[in-house]
């Protein structure tokens, strides 16, 4: 932790007899992407928060650039940049009116926004759209106008909270790219995301969080090496699930059923693959295991409600 210039520490915090988050403790570096991924109720959101000085920890405490939330909470705001899970930009304001207004609440002068505004469009694929109101603009170009206010005072550090939710592959993808500029020009992203393919893509080190707690933390590398069999066989329609009382299991180190589909998790799947050509109406599909294998060994396959 010597190296990094953000740090939460032993973060506590519950809501009646609900404890949310519970010892929460990790550090960024400058120009690294730290992900926080878990099932809804986990406490990545109520951590943010906490991050950004919104909600006061019960136990434990944030500390930035020297500074001390919530101490000193105006002196490490001034560094971040935020993008919320949902869009709250002004629809009575051009895109170029809601990175102005936005900059002016950092005390930014007139001359410095007038040259970094249309950069920053720019930047978000956004340029010709100065004069447009958010109405006016697609899902992507929202959350594209979003991350351009974040920049707007040119943070040290972006906490970003599910900032792909509800776009469409073109837009996700787009968004990765510029995120990607981002790190690769130095800066700090803090990451909550429900998209395994967008942590392992952007993220340096990953934490999972569940029930409030980091049950795992490390590259996506790592973790999968760590946690997981190098590959996995999926078998899916009428009859899969029986598979798992067939002799074939007996090859897998790891076998799990959901619905009309199993896993087969290996080490050596030639053997498993040979013996399901006795059966053809299934489909099978062979694959490396990822994170979304991660995900759900650590915190399983239930669905969650909350968030």
């Amino acid at each position: 932790m010597s190296n990094s210039f953000f740090q939460c520490n032993n973060l506590v915090k519950s809501y009646a007899d609900n404890l949310v988050v519970d010892g929460v403790s990790f550090a960024i570096k400058p120009g690294e992407c730290l992900g926080v991924i878990g099932p809804n109720g986990a406490g990545k959101t109520t951590t943010l928060r906490i991050c950004l000085g919104l909600t006061l920890p019960d136990q434990g405490n944030v500390n930035a650039f020297g500074f001390t939330m919530p101490k000193d909470a105006l002196e490490i705001k001034a560094r971040l940049g935020v993008v919320s899970q949902f869009d709250t930009l002004d629809p009575d304001f051009t895109c170029a009116e809601n990175l102005r207004v936005y900059g002016n609440y950092f005390g930014i002068d007139r001359q410095t926004l007038a040259s970094r505004i249309p950069e920053l469009l720019e930047f978000a694929s956004l340029g010709q759209k100065a004069d447009s109101k958010p109405s006016e603009l697609s899902g992507g170009m929202k959350r594209r106008l979003s991350l351009a206010r974040a920049l707007i005072n040119n943070p040290d550090l972006l906490l970003l909270d599910e900032p792909t939710t509800g776009l469409d592959p073109q837009a996700r993808h787009l968004m990765w790219e510029r995120l990607s500029q981002l790190v690769q020009n130095g800066k700090s992203i803090l990451l909550t995301t429900h998209f395994m393919d967008e942590a392992e893509r952007l993220c340096h080190r990953i934490i999972v969080l569940d029930h409030g707690k980091i049950i795992a933390e490390g590259t996506p590398r790592s973790l999968l090496n760590d946690h997981l069999e190098p590959e996995v066989i999926e078998v899916f329609g009428s009859g899969a699930p029986e598979l798992k009382n067939k002799f074939l299991a007996t090859f897998a180190s790891r076998v799990e059923v959901t619905g009309e589909s199993i896993y087969f998790y290996t080490a050596t799947a030639n053997k498993i693959m040979e013996e399901l050509k006795a059966y053809p109406k299934l489909r099978v599909l062979h694959r490396p295991v990822n994170l979304e294998d991660l995900f759900l060994k650590l915190t399983g396959r239930q669905i969650r409600e909350g968030s």
